[in-house]
């Protein structure tokens, strides 16, 4: 059996599973910068656990509210999906702290970047559900999603429409989005993105792509302000 470095155990415990296969779990922790022939990236995990995630979040909001349409359904289900959603719970549960990358990601941040976390993130539930089967993917989702599920209808609003609205009806100016840096890579880099409002109030956030910094920047702006969605 593999040896268990005593952060992996750590971070299982903190997910709230017990791995039978721990290799599993340090497969979903390899990025692709460090992978090789006998230590494989977690790409394939990530694309099973993304669909794993989608089934539960799926089966819990049918159940959760069966009155409701597919259209009120849908953007509940992308809120509680979305990339920027599995990163947010990757950063709760400290994964970006045993997450394995090349020295080229370590230097640019790569334990911070969304797209990392959230990827990782669903490679984690990969190996939860490879590891357990299906009933015990559904507790650790339901276990660290369990608060945003109940609010998903207020978290599918797009951060950056509700600013706009939130200002508009002040008779203000729209916010303006400007990217004041930009790190990393070419193929991987990390923007960060200032939201300004026309009395001066700013606040900025990072992301693997603009629209995703634009949308966070908006999201710690509308936090500012106090305005919920």
């Amino acid at each position: 059996m593999m040896r268990v470095s005593a952060e992996l155990l750590a971070f299982a415990e903190r997910l709230g599973h017990r791995f039978t296969r721990p290799e599993l779990l340090a497969r979903a922790l390899t990025h692709a910068s460090i992978a090789s022939k006998t230590r494989p990236d977690n790409q394939r995990l990530e694309f099973l656990g993304d669909r794993v995630l989608g089934l539960v979040m799926a089966e819990t909001l049918l159940k959760a509210d069966k009155s409701a349409s597919e259209g009120q359904l849908a953007p509940r289900y992308n809120a509680l999906v979305r990339k920027e959603t599995c990163a947010d719970i990757a950063r709760a549960v400290g994964l970006g702290e045993v997450l394995r990358l090349g020295r080229s990601e370590m230097l640019t941040g790569g334990r911070r970047k969304e797209t990392l976390l959230g990827d990782a993130m669903e490679a984690v539930l990969a190996a939860v559900y490879l590891d357990g089967g299906l009933d015990a993917a559904r507790a650790v989702i339901l276990r660290h999603w369990g608060e945003r599920i109940a609010s998903a209808e207020i978290d599918a609003r797009d951060p950056k429409t509700v600013l706009q609205e939130f200002v508009q009806a002040r008779g203000d100016p729209p916010p303006v989005y400007h990217e004041i840096a930009r790190e990393g890579p070419p193929h991987a880099p990390v923007f960060t993105i200032e939201a300004r409002l026309a009395d001066g109030q700013a606040s900025a956030a990072s992301a693997g792509s603009k629209r995703q910094a634009e949308q966070a920047a908006a999201r710690a702006l509308l936090d500012m302000l106090e305005v919920r969605p």
